[in-house]
C-alpha cells in the first residue's frame, strides 16, 4: 500500500501508512561534538526550544510565503557523478519492538530516504524536505526571518522520485543523522554517493529529531530531547543499531523485501556513515552487526565507546573539526582495523551536512568564515566517497593516503 508524502511516493512496510497522534511532549536538548555547539559561528542559536511530538505542519500565512518567496531561491549542489539519482521513501515498522522514547506507540517507526543510481530521465526532483519538516526546523533555529517553509520545502533535489535504477549491483550506504535534526540534512551526501555508484539508506529515527514528517498527516518531533538525562546518551546509538539491523533485515529479506528495487543492492558491501551522534551509531551497528563492513563517524562523540576487542578488524574513518574530543583519544586505540583520523581546519560541528550550503544562500554565514558551504561539500563528499570506495569497491583514489594540494584544509591526525 503506498500513501503521498510529500512529492515522494511512500512504501508502507510492515505496518499501517498513517495512524493517529501520538502524545505530546515538549523540551530540547542538544548533542554537538565537543564545544562545537554553534552553526559555523551563527549567533543564531542551534540550542533551541521544543515542540510538540506529534503535531500537523504549521501553516504558514500565503502572503508571507510569497513576499520571502521573491528574496531567495535555495540551490543544491549538483552530484558530480556519471549516475542520474532516483529516490523513493520507505515507512517501515518494527512490531518486534516498542519504541524506546513513546513505549505506548507498541512499535519502532522507521522513514528512509533510498537514493540510487538511476537511469537518466525527465520530470521533476524531489522536494528537499516537507513543508511541516521545514517549519520545525526553522522555527527550532529562529530563522523565520531567514527564511520561509515554502522556500525550505520548495527546494529542489536532484533526485527524481521513482526513476528507473540502472540494471546491476551497487554497494549499500547507510546514513544516520545528528540528534534533532532529519535525514533530509545529508541529501547532498546521498546524492554525491548515489551518482558515484552506491544505493543508500538516509534513515530517520522515530522522535529524534525536531520534526519528520510520518504518514497520515503526522509530524514526530524530539520527545527523545526531553527523556534523555544528562550522560545517558548512550541510548541513543544503541537504539540506532538495532534501527539499521532492522532496516538491513527488511532490505536483504530473500522473499517481500522492504524496497521494489532490492535487487540492486549488493548484500555483501555494505557500509554505514553518519554525523554527530549518527556517526557514533555507525561504530556502535558496526559492533552488533558483522554485515556492516565500514563505517565514517563525521563529528560525533563516541557516546558508547567501541568495544574492548575492536570492531573485528573492519576499516574505520573520524571526520573532524579538530576539537578536543576524549572519547575520541579513548577509542582511537580499539579501532583494530584500517583506520584515519582526519581533521578539518576551519570547519564546524555541522560542515559535513547540508547546513552551511544553505547558510551561504541565506547569507547567515559570517564573511571571515575560512571554510565557506560549497567548499564544505566538497571536502565532505570527496572524502566519504573515497572511503567507501577503497573499502566497499576495492578502488584507491590515493586521496586517504595522506595530505594533498587539493585539499589544504585536511589535516591527517592519526593514522593506522
Amino acid at each position: 500500500m503506498a500513501v503521498a508524502l510529500g512529492a515522494d511516493p511512500v512504501q508502507a512496510v510492515d505496518g499501517r501508512p498513517g495512524g493517529g497522534p501520538l502524545p505530546s511532549l515538549g523540551g530540547m536538548n542538544r548533542l554537538p561534538r565537543g564545544a562545537a555547539a554553534a552553526l559555523l559561528g551563527l549567533s543564531l542559536a542551534l540550542l533551541g526550544t521544543g515542540v510538540a511530538s506529534a503535531v500537523p505542519a504549521t501553516p504558514v500565512a500565503p502572503a508571507a510565503e510569497a513576499a520571502e518567496s521573491t528574496r531567495v531561491r535555495l540551490q543544491l549542489p549538483v552530484p558530480t557523478g556519471a549516475y542520474a539519482v532516483g529516490r523513493d521513501t520507505l515507512h517501515l515498522v518494527d512490531r518486534g519492538r516498542p519504541d524506546p522514547w513513546v513505549p505506548e506507540a507498541q512499535a519502532r517507526e522507521l522513514m528512509v530516504s533510498m537514493y540510487y543510481p538511476a537511469r537518466p530521465g525527465g520530470g521533476r526532483t524531489a522536494p528537499y524536505m516537507t513543508k511541516g519538516e521545514a517549519q520545525a526546523f526553522i522555527d527550532d533555529r529562529e530563522l523565520t526571518d531567514a527564511v520561509s517553509a515554502a522556500t525550505l520545502s520548495g527546494t529542489r533535489t536532484h533526485a527524481r522520485p521513482a526513476a528507473a535504477p540502472v540494471r546491476g549491483r551497487f554497494p549499500l550506504v547507510v546514513l544516520s543523522p545528528g540528534f534533532t535534526v532529519n535525514r533530509s540534512t545529508l541529501t547532498l551526501l546521498a546524492e554525491e554517493l548515489a551518482s558515484q555508484g552506491y544505493v543508500v539508506a538516509a534513515v530517520d529515527h522515530a522522535f529524534e529529531s525536531v520534526g519528520t514528517a510520518f504518514p497520515g498527516g503526522r509530524l514526530l518531533t524530539c520527545v527523545a530531547c526531553d527523556k534523555i538525562k544528562p550522560g545517558g546518551y548512550g541510548v541513543v546509538p544503541q537504539g540506532r543499531a538495532k534501527d539499521v539491523s532492522f532496516l538491513l533485515d527488511r532490505l536483504l529479506a530473500d522473499k517481500r523485501p522492504a524496497w521494489r528495487h532490492a535487487r540492486v543492492i549488493d548484500r555483501e558491501r555494505i557500509g554505514m556513515a553518519g554525523h554527530s551522534i549518527g556517526g557514533a551509531s555507525a561504530a556502535t551497528t558496526m559492533a552488533s552487526d558483522q554485515r556492516v563492513r565500514a563505517g565514517a563517524n563525521m563529528d560525533g562523540s563516541f557516546m558508547e565507546p567501541v568495544p574492548a576487542d575492536g570492531l573485528g578488524g573492519r576499516p574505520f574513518m573520524m571526520l573532524g573539526t579538530g576539537d578536543d574530543d576524549r572519547s575520541w583519544v579513548r577509542d582511537w586505540p580499539l579501532l583494530d582495523g584500517w583506520k584515519r583520523w582526519i581533521n578539518v581546519t576551519g570547519a564546524e560541528h555541522f560542515t559535513f551536512t547540508d547546513v552551511p550550503v544553505l547558510g551561504d544562500q541565506l547569507g547567515l554565514l559570517r564573511p571571515e568564515e575560512p571554510l565557506k558551504g560549497k567548499r564544505s561539500q566538497e571536502i565532505t563528499r570527496a572524502y566519504v566517497t573515497a572511503f567507501f570506495d577503497l573499502h566497499l569497491k576495492g578502488v584507491d583514489r590515493k586521496l586517504l593516503d595522506g595530505p594533498t594540494a587539493q585539499h589544504p584544509e585536511v589535516v591527517f591526525h592519526k593514522e593506522g
